[in-house]
């Protein structure tokens, strides 16, 4: 592996950086908490003009057909900035899960759209009380006609009221992994979409199916192609894990330099600096090991493994130093005004969404002993 980047791929940081410097700042990321759409229009704009929304997209559908390194990296920066973005839902797994098992029909309608920022797909995947596995899928997909009856309740749907379509999962039959993927517009009728309030403050709805009537064309892969398609989008969960952390622990220690207790910074103290040399040697081991998750991906090797460690040790890395964080900081830390905040609750929540801890280590242990 090797962590010496190219010059194109310092260029694509460095613009993608500059970007949310502008339009992601941390006014502009309290302004979109709670809000029913959740991200900037300008921002998402630019995304688009910069060829970012289309950035795994092959050239052939209009995307910039980049790999998971530049992945990588680009959302390392939205995790530093804390971007209010669908980018990850409708631009990496959504796009993702139509290249891999799309119809060459569902290809050409949607890929370009997303590539060029015009459409926002969004996976409806986790119900209430259910896991992350293919048994947590209990939602029906009924035969009906020519087609299926999608009936049931999906959780945490990030963006849904911005979405052009919904990738929902459901399941088809009674084996364990038989599970489906349908195309579902979230304007037809029987869909009722009630927005939630998380940790995070970002948008995520809950969506209701009644009776939600789609075609057997609207079939987008099963339960395999979904999980391919989460172990590539783990690596990029952590990079934005490493990300914020790498943040959080800056302006922490700014403030560590500055601010005085006992006519001396709180660095001098040693237990605090202490605290602060543990938090960036395990936020460098984090990156390490995501980018080399990512490189594996990108140069077809083995990720069974790489993927889940990456983000269970940068989810945790994440959490523990922002939470260490909020001590040194003292009580204006848990404060509006201050940013560590706004990191210490999205640590939180990346850590136990999409595949939490206990999700992670099995992955990680089935790897290890079934080797």
């Amino acid at each position: 592996m090797n962590l010496d980047f190219t010059e194109e791929q310092n260029m694509l940081r460095d613009t993608v950086r500059g970007v949310l410097s502008e339009l992601s700042t941390p006014e502009v990321v309290r302004a979109m908490e709670d809000d029913p759409k959740g991200y900037p229009d300008d921002l998402w704009k630019q995304f688009a003009e910069l060829g970012l929304t289309g950035i795994i997209i092959p050239e052939e559908y209009g995307g910039s057909d980049m790999g998971m390194i530049e992945a990588a990296i680009t959302y390392e920066e939205l995790g530093r900035a804390l971007a209010p973005t669908p980018h990850f839902h409708s631009a990496f797994l959504s796009a993702k899960l139509l290249l891999a098992s799309g119809s060459d029909a569902q290809k050409e309608e949607w890929l370009g759209k997303i590539a060029s920022g015009e459409s926002i797909l969004t996976p409806a995947w986790l119900e209430l009380n259910n896991g992350f596995g293919p048994k947590g899928v209990q939602m029906r997909a009924e035969a009906s006609g020519d087609g299926f009856a999608l009936n049931g309740t999906k959780m945490h749907v990030h963006y849904a009221s911005s979405a052009d379509r919904l990738l929902v999962l459901a399941r088809t039959g009674d084996a364990d992994d038989a599970v489906s993927v349908f195309l579902v517009d979230p304007n037809q009728d029987g869909v009722k979409l009630t927005q939630l309030m998380s940790l995070a403050s970002d948008t995520q709805y809950r969506v209701d199916f009644d009776g939600v009537q789609v075609s057997a064309a609207d079939k987008v892969g099963d339960w395999a192609n979904w999980e391919a398609t989460m172990m590539d989008g783990v690596i990029l969960l952590a990079a934005i894990a490493v990300g914020g952390g790498q943040q959080a622990l800056d302006i922490t220690c700014e403030f560590a330099k500055e601010r005085e207790q006992f006519d001396k910074p709180l660095a001098a103290f040693q237990a605090i600096s202490h605290y602060l040399a543990d938090a960036s040697t395990l936020v460098a081991g984090s990156r390490t090991l995501m980018y080399e998750a990512a490189w594996a991906s990108a140069t077809g090797r083995p990720i069974d493994r790489l993927a889940p460690m990456s983000k269970l040790f940068a989810c945790q890395t994440y959490r523990d130093l922002t939470a260490m964080g909020e001590q040194v900081w003292g009580g204006v830390g848990f404060t509006v005004e201050y940013d560590i905040q706004l990191y210490f609750r999205r640590a939180k929540q990346l850590q136990i969404t999409w595949w939490d801890t206990a999700y992670l280590e099995e992955k990680v242990a089935a790897a290890v002993l079934d080797d």
